[in-house]
């Protein structure tokens, strides 16, 4: 069945509520992002393991990664969430204003875990009020709660200053060590591209360079063969595993296997 979901998008404050588990979505996140579930659960993916959140927990997610997001409403209830956006337009005046740079060169957390506190449990409760008003239509509102979100993080976790206002872009890296790990995110090739340090023309050459075959065409068949190991090996259904290999349409998945494969992934599943 379809998700149901209500998204009211606010500048830099976004509300969810979705009434059944969803995995909708890009898996790219473009900015350092305040993550705060009101009521279910939320699990984040980077590929690597998985990262629970129950409800009344903050984290901090840093910008440029990849990630899956598993949206569990409770039991007869809806899934709610509080995402404030601190971007990168937004930290750099705030760097200005405040005098505050990164200092080094630090180990990046991607999902820091933030301990509940009397001050950030008040300020998570003022943006949720100021929502439920309609407070946050105010632009100029909602940049002062950034800001002061902004302001607690450093309070409370100083060592933040070196995540929070280091504004490069990512470097060159190892494209075939990061495609061998990272194929299974549903992200389009600029995306790809702009995370492996390269301009999307230097991908698709240094792709070339490096797998002899257009990113799209090898995309589609490594998520294919590690479909076709999940359901042969690990008997796992189609629609167990299309999405969180990065397939957007189980009918799309179940054509693109049998044209790979001459067979459905329900045939493969008998053998």
């Amino acid at each position: 069945m379809k998700e149901q979901e209500d998204h009211q998008l606010r500048p830099g404050i976004f509300y969810s509520c979705y009434h059944q588990i969803s995995r909708d979505g890009e898996h790219f996140v473009p900015e350092h992002t305040l993550s705060f579930v009101t009521a279910g659960s939320l699990i984040l993916n980077d590929g690597t393991r998985e990262y629970p959140s129950q409800e009344g927990r903050l984290r901090f997610i840093r910008r440029n990664q990849l990630l899956k997001f598993i949206k569990h409403p409770p039991a007869n209830d809806t899934f709610k969430s509080i995402s404030i956006y601190l971007s990168q337009e937004i930290l750099k005046e705030f760097s200005l204003a405040h005098g505050v740079y990164a200092g080094g060169k630090v180990r990046k957390p991607g999902i820091v875990d933030l301990e509940r506190n009397k001050s950030m449990e008040t300020y998570m409760d003022s943006v949720i009020h100021y929502q439920e008003a309609g407070c946050l239509d105010n632009a100029y509102l909602v940049k002062v709660k950034i800001h002061e979100a902004i302001l607690l993080l450093l309070q409370l976790h100083p060592e933040l200053k070196e995540v929070l206002f280091e504004f490069t872009d990512p470097h060159k890296i190892n494209l075939e060590a990061f495609m061998n790990r990272s194929y299974q995110f549903n992200v389009k090739l600029e995306r790809f591209a702009y995370l492996t340090g390269r301009s999307l023309a230097t991908f698709k050459r240094d792709f070339g360079k490096i797998f002899n075959i257009p990113p799209r065409q090898w995309l589609q068949k490594r998520r294919l063969q590690r479909a076709h190991y999940l359901i042969t090996e690990e008997g796992k259904t189609a629609s167990d595993i299309y999405l969180d290999l990065g397939f957007e349409d189980l009918t799309h998945f179940s054509h693109a296997f049998k044209r790979e494969y001459g067979y459905s992934p329900k045939k493969a599943a008998g053998n």
